[in-house]
């Protein structure tokens, strides 16, 4: 238990008294260490939670110096003061100007007997301190104990309730998309609003970070778990303790190591369905009947699927999930650097399993050309999957046909792998490519002043890029606002912020068409849509100020 105030007065051999009626809860104020000092004006000097002793060598006698004494002492963070009484000291009991000063402050004010001396009340919060120490580590200890008594057990859940049970905080395990694996609570609740943010924000950094916000006067920390690649993440609800927040990175390895466990144990289903795959992309003619029953037995209903390809090989950016394979000098690569592009395809291929409905997920090839195949439903925002799990990676998406047609959507995805390595986003196929006829046969200059007329107030205005960031992300999605929210990161609220500022300083609104059609033109030539070549075949200049 913290020392506090009450508890030194309680000890007898100390004999400290009050000067005034001091109210109980000032008297439940903590004491973090004790000090002497005679400066009048020791508030620099102090850290805050002190029990500052003094003599009062120096002490002004004027009420208003007095109290400009004492207010230097709070605002220095002065928990408590006491003055030191006796025979050949200036006082002999506390003098009437600093009582009332002390009073008026609300800083609790005591006396110090003359045969007790200062080195005993210092040497009892120490000692106070010390004990108090001792108790969180055995504490912290005892938690650790129980905690690795249950995670030799089986799942997530009794490391959880252990947990819960040692430090009164709440606990889940999530994985990377936000899915509940395993809580310590009886009964599943909601999660909170404010945590769906601080989870995306956590999963889309990967490893490299945790997260904290207080909402409602509710605590909420996010932490990563996994060793090499993210396999989950851990909500706290409640405010740790010391004691228990000492123990925080030995629940997050604990979880950690049986996520990578569930990993490996999950290895021969994802061979089955990387089997299961294989064996309907080998069918050149598969009946309606044969392709939906074989899909629907790997748990994929949809009625209509695509084919999403990923090239995994050399992919800039995968540090943030995992570590990146990079080739040896010269561009050449070795049998270790193979090996490791090989390992970071198929782990990249389970984390893909993991996401998209059905798992039916196989890698193709080998180093450095390797890519993977996957075939999800038409509903699934692949986008966001592929975002998350696979970024800075060329994919390539196919168009949603029959399910037994899903060959033709994969060959498809694959010829786009080339359009998104260049254009350094996924590309999807589309029925209407009248677009793209319009900014290939436009002049490159003509093309980017146009965007600049239309989009010129937002470069100048403040966080101009997050605007036109968000702008054209909300485009992209068709006026999705979660789906916008979830591509970015942010809050709604936030993307619906963020498009009024932008909608005023261009003067546009996006229910008018015209308008909407202007702004996705100009963000579309923005992000390189145009040709590289001006009307003449030559390189064109940049736009000015570009």
């Amino acid at each position: 238990m913290p020392l506090r105030i009450s508890d030194l007065l309680a000890r007898p051999d100390l004999r400290l008294s009050v000067t005034y009626d001091v109210p109980p809860e000032l008297l439940a104020r903590t004491i973090e260490a004790a000090t002497v000092s005679d400066l009048p004006t020791p508030g620099k000097w102090l850290q805050g939670g002190e029990l500052l002793m003094t003599i009062g060598l120096l002490l002004p006698m004027e009420p208003a110096a007095c109290r400009a004494y004492v207010r230097d002492a709070a605002e220095g963070g002065a928990a408590c003061l006491a003055l030191g009484l006796g025979q050949g000291l200036p006082y002999q009991e506390a003098p009437e100007a600093l009582v009332a000063a002390a009073e008026e402050a609300g800083l609790p004010l005591l006396t110090v007997p003359d045969e007790v001396p200062f080195i005993a009340v210092t040497k009892a919060v120490f000692d106070a301190r010390a004990d108090e120490q001792r108790a969180l580590l055995h504490r912290a200890f005892a938690t650790q104990r129980r905690l690795t008594a249950a995670a030799a057990g089986d799942g997530l859940r009794p490391m959880l309730t252990e947990w819960t049970a040692a430090t009164g905080v709440g606990a889940a395990v999530l994985d990377p998309l936000g899915r509940l694996l395993a809580t310590s609570e009886h009964e599943q609740r909601a999660l909170p609003a404010q945590a769906h943010d601080l989870l995306e924000r956590v999963a889309a950094r990967g490893l490299r970070g945790s997260a904290a916000s207080t909402a409602a006067g509710q605590q909420l920390e996010v932490q990563p778990l996994g060793a090499r690649r993210l396999r989950g993440l851990l909500l706290l609800t409640g405010r740790p303790d010391d004691a228990a927040r000492s123990v925080v990175p030995g629940l997050v390895s604990l979880l950690s190591l049986e996520l990578e466990r569930r990993h490996l144990r999950d290895e021969p289903e994802r061979r089955r369905r990387s089997a299961l795959l294989s064996e309907l992309l080998a069918d050149e003619d598969p009946t309606a009947d044969r392709a939906r029953d074989m899909l629907r037995s790997a748990g994929l209903t949809a009625e209509r699927v695509r084919g999403v390809v990923v090239e995994a090989g050399d992919a800039p950016g995968r540090t943030a999930t995992g570590p990146a394979a990079s080739g040896a000098a010269d561009g050449a690569v070795d049998g270790s650097a193979d090996a490791a592009v090989d390992g970071a395809a198929q782990e990249m291929a389970a984390d893909l399993a993991l996401a998209v409905p059905g798992g039916l997920v196989r890698v193709v090839g080998g180093a450095p050309g390797a890519v993977i195949e996957a075939v999800v439903g038409e509903e699934l925002d692949i986008r966001e999957v592929l975002a998350r799990f696979a970024p800075h990676c060329p994919a390539g998406i196919g168009p949603a046909t029959a399910p037994e047609a899903v060959r033709v959507s994969l060959r498809q995805a694959a010829g786009l792998l080339a359009v998104s390595r260049s254009g350094g986003a996924p590309a999807e196929a589309r029925q209407s490519q009248a677009s793209r006829l319009l900014l290939d046969l436009g002049d490159r200059r003509t093309l980017h002043g146009y965007a600049d007329s239309v989009l010129g107030p937002l470069d100048l205005a403040d966080h101009g890029e997050e605007l036109l960031a968000t702008l054209a992300a909300w485009l992209e999605t068709g006026g999705a606002w979660d789906a916008t929210s979830r591509r970015l990161g942010v809050h709604r609220h936030t993307v619906r912020n963020r498009l009024d500022k932008a909608m005023d300083l261009t003067g546009r609104r996006l229910d008018d068409p015209d308008d909407r059609f202007d702004l996705w033109l100009a963000t579309r030539i923005r992000r390189g849509g145009a040709p590289g070549t001006g009307s003449g075949g030559r390189p064109a200049p940049p736009p000015p100020g570009r």
